[in-house]
């Protein structure tokens, strides 16, 4: 988002998430009002109290003590308002922001793969997590500050202009003073916020990288590395709020109480030059009160600025996420029939200046068996992502059943195209709700699978079975055992299409042989798409397709590709030595 863009718009659309509840911020208005005309009746009532009975030496008894009832009753109903008020403002507050968070991580769970492959994770927490904080306090603290103020301010002048318009009009000067304050402190404080919460995010950014990978780092002993890069983040972070500090200490309240002070200074003098002409006591009284909680609320008003800073620029932030592109599907919702694939002309780059793939044409029949075999950086798993439909094709096309992938819906595409990851992420839930993940699915159902998938000796052996809580990022699984629950949970709803990307690559020959025998069971049900590291999973493929720096160079099954001695039989015969060493 460009720096120079108007705080407004932001502001605008953050206060309009609170139209839904406009009648709480109706409610919580009027007593204010009611609150702050109550609290402005007091100085006037003690003006009458000393220019009508103290300068003319009459007290009379009821009177004063109907005046200290009135007094009183009127200060306890103002209390028992701005409570209200109060909590009628916090209630809209944590309503807005449960709007806004779940709008927010709505849009993060629909943005395209490329949004988290340019973006730290630590900083969409950070926008998710603290920046909606941030807006919570724009309705708890200032909207309610400058409705108040505001509120006060308005009622103070047309008491002031009631009681004597000439000292009215002199108070008045404070105001284009206080304006022009706030202005030069929103000029220099806003990019000194900015940077403020993006060091913040960059702090949360390293704090859950070094979580993430604890292990590395002990490993590696990069702890001190880690921990100096922190320090650098939180002192940037320390003197970008000491800068913050510095303009409130100048620009904020010691300013404001000078300025004030001074057009008391000038009460005073036209107050002794006109005495016996003019003025009464009681109405200067009732001026250097009013002068004196006058400036209260432009203080208040003014020390908002730093927050509502601080709310726009999460606003900037959170709004950046929400109007990103969204991952786009088409219309077309009939399921998928067949696993029929057809790639035509394909090529794809990440970053429009070298393509990682380059003119890939192939077809994949229903049912069959093709792998996807390649040195690291061939583009295996990048194709494996592009079936998935992660990322959008500008160059080629891919079919599906003979449709276009960039016609068919999301569901179809989910529901009918499954990934086995190298990599699985592992729940920190039951096993049950591992292999589920939300969807509805019987326990029978789920048995079967982990029985095919070679898992059910290990659920026997667990204490509560399936629902055996698993830990986090399944801590207490293998890397086997996690890879045959990754497939499980593909396996408890059989799609048309199953990619394996590079499955077998970190894993045990003896679940390697599990997840084969699992393959061989269901090829004739499904299209298998295997990227495989090892090529003892190629064996049995009916196409093996060899890709090398984006393009495809051979084709065939393990015996035309042997027979040829080219790239495939090279790789092949290498990671053969390689398992003979061993």
């Amino acid at each position: 988002m460009n720096k120079s863009r108007h705080w407004w718009p932001v502001l605008k659309r953050l206060l309009y998430y609170g139209k839904k509840w406009k009648r709480y911020l109706l409610y919580a208005l009027g007593m204010l009002w009611i609150a702050v005309i109550i609290e402005v009746s007091g100085p006037m009532l003690i003006t009458y109290f000393i220019d009508h009975l103290v300068s003319r030496h009459q007290l009379p008894s009821t009177l004063f003590k109907c005046l200290i009832a009135i007094v009183i009753i009127l200060q306890l109903l103002a209390a028992f308002l701005h409570y209200w008020q109060v909590f009628l403002f916090n209630t809209v507050a944590i309503n807005v922001i449960q709007k806004l968070r779940t709008d927010l991580m709505n849009v993060a769970l629909y943005q395209p793969i490329t949004t988290f492959d340019k973006k730290p994770i630590g900083q969409i927490i950070s926008r998710i997590t603290n920046d909606t904080e941030v807006i919570r306090d724009l309705y708890v603290t200032v909207i309610a500050a400058v409705l108040r103020s505001t509120t006060l301010i308005i009622t103070m002048i047309v008491a002031m202009l009631m009681l004597d318009w000439k000292m009215a009009i002199l108070a008045m000067l404070l105001f284009p003073m206080v304006i022009l304050v706030i202005a030069i402190y929103q000029y220099y404080s806003t990019p000194i916020t900015r940077q403020v919460k993006n060091y913040f995010a960059d702090i949360n950014n390293s704090f859950n990288e070094a979580i993430i990978g604890m292990n590395v780092i002990q490993q590696f002993r990069q702890e001190e590395r880690f921990s100096q890069k922190i320090r650098e983040l939180s002192k940037l972070h320390y003197l970008a709020r000491m800068q913050t500090l510095r303009l409130d200490g100048c620009l904020l309240r010691p300013l404001l109480n000078l300025l004030s002070t001074l057009i008391l200074c000038g009460l005073l003098i036209l107050f002794n030059l006109y005495i016996n002409n003019i003025f009464k006591i009681g109405v200067l009284y009732a001026f250097i009160t009013y002068l004196s909680r006058l400036n209260e609320p432009l203080v208040q008003f003014a020390a908002q600025q730093p927050v509502l800073q601080q709310a726009v620029v999460s606003g900037e932030r959170i709004f950046e996420l929400m109007d990103s592109n969204k991952q786009t599907y088409g219309k077309d919702n009939c399921p998928l029939a067949s696993g029929q694939i057809t790639l035509k002309k394909l090529n794809f780059s990440y970053d429009q200046n070298r393509n990682v793939l380059c003119d890939i044409n192939l077809q994949v029949p229903s049912c069959s068996f093709v792998a996807i075999v390649g040195y690291t950086g061939s583009g295996k798993s990048t194709l494996a992502n592009l079936l998935m439909g992660y990322y959008p094709i500008k160059h080629g096309e891919i079919y599906l059943d003979n449709r276009p992938i960039n016609q068919l819906t999301h569901s179809v595409l989910r529901n009918g195209v499954s990934i086995v990851q190298q990599e699985p992420i592992i729940l920190a839930d039951s096993l049950l709700a591992n292999v589920c993940l939300g969807r509805n699915i019987s326990e029978k159902t789920v048995v079967k699978v982990l029985e095919q998938v070679q898992l059910i000796s290990l659920v026997n052996s667990m204490s509560e079975g399936i629902y055996t809580k698993l830990g986090e990022q399944g801590s207490n699984l293998s890397a086997g055992q996690k890879q045959l629950l990754s497939l499980a949970r593909v396996l408890v709803e059989l799609p048309k299409i199953i990619i394996l990307d590079e499955a077998t690559a970190n894993i045990d020959s003896g679940t390697e042989r599990a997840i084969q025998q699992t393959l061989d069971r269901i090829r004739h049900n499904t299209t298998l798409v295997v990227i495989a590291h090892r090529l003892s999973t190629t064996i049995k493929a009916d196409n093996i397709i060899v890709l090398y720096k984006g393009k495809i160079i051979e084709e065939g099954n393990h015996q035309k590709l042997m027979s040829n001695k080219g790239h495939y039989w090279q790789m092949y015969q290498l990671q053969q030595s390689k398992n003979n060493l061993i």
